[in-house]
């Protein structure tokens, strides 16, 4: 079979979800290797192995597609209803960040974010759309929720002590050149998040309680 019939037959085959994921997964390798100002529908249509007049059908340009794609591979914090297990809730949303940074989805971010000086547009976009339409900074739902249910001091849930889990966890990956481990996310909760809300860890509760 020639090239253009195996187009052809994936065009045929593929609809619904089946398609879009192909398309998501086409526009983020294409941003990753020929950068934001290389991204275009022909690329994408290309990779994707689906008609140009399919994309524009659904997105009016590559950066929406782009944005789209985005959204759909970002991870959204779903903490537990009961509100009964604020570390497990925030360690499982640093799960969600670490397993996200291994995706072509986080190097597309990358790709974008390194480019911020030329497509500043496209990077508020990208806070808008992307983090902001997901709860935020990794963590900010779990600690919101918790608030709102009166486990947590909403006063103490500040911009700082909201990107401490994130923060912590790049800067770990930046430093190793590796992704945290569960024990290293572990000791972010314990450490430096539960304290910020005022939460120590149960070691410490213990040596306050036999020095009292």
């Amino acid at each position: 079979m020639s090239g253009k019939e195996q187009a052809a037959s994936a065009r045929t085959r593929r609809r619904g979800d089946d398609l879009i994921r192909a398309i998501h997964a086409a526009v983020l390798a294409e941003v990753i290797e020929v950068g934001v100002g290389g991204l275009t529908m022909e690329g994408i249509a290309k990779r994707s192995a689906t008609a140009k007049t399919s994309l524009y059908r659904r997105w009016p340009s590559p950066r929406e597609l782009l944005l789209d794609a985005l959204h759909e591979a970002h991870p959204e914090e779903v903490p537990s209803l009961s509100a009964d297990d604020l570390r497990g809730d925030l360690i499982n949303a640093l799960r969600q960040l670490v397993t996200w940074m291994a995706t072509p989805a986080a190097n597309a971010v990358m790709a974008i974010v390194n480019e911020r000086h030329r497509y500043p547009q496209l990077v508020d976009a990208l806070y808008d759309q992307v983090f902001g339409a997901r709860g935020g900074t990794v963590t900010s739902v779990v600690l919101q929720h918790y608030a709102d249910q009166g486990t947590l001091d909403p006063d103490l849930i500040t911009p700082v002590v909201r990107d401490i889990g994130e923060a912590l966890v790049f800067k770990r990956a930046l430093d190793t050149g590796a992704l945290p481990d569960d024990e290293t996310l572990v000791a972010i909760v314990d450490q430096a998040v539960l304290p910020a809300v005022g939460i120590l860890p149960r070691a410490t509760r213990r040596t306050a309680a036999a020095d009292r």
